[in-house]
């Protein structure tokens, strides 16, 4: 892994409201989806949501761009192949 130590990316998955968000944006594809979305599917509240994807990004698991006045969320592939890369090496 270049980006980022492993341990840095599987702690931020050891929990179990950012495991459902990346898992839920893997499912949703290179185009993401927004926060509220995210929330809405997970019965996430905001604050917390916010608190999650703060973390999901410093261990470089999510993009984020802008779209007008939303933040769009998707999973970093490369991340998570170099990830699994380390893993099975």
């Amino acid at each position: 892994m270049e980006s980022k130590n492993p341990a840095t990316v599987l702690a931020a998955l050891a929990q179990e409201s950012r495991l459902a968000v990346f898992r839920l944006l893997v499912k949703a594809g290179p185009c993401g989806l927004p926060a509220s979305k995210i929330a809405g599917s997970l019965d996430i509240p905001p604050s917390s949501l916010s608190f999650h994807l703060k973390e999901l990004m410093h261990a470089d698991l999510l993009t984020q761009t802008k779209n007008g006045r939303s933040l769009i969320y998707a999973a970093n592939f490369s991340t998570m192949t170099g990830l699994l890369a380390f893993l099975t090496e």
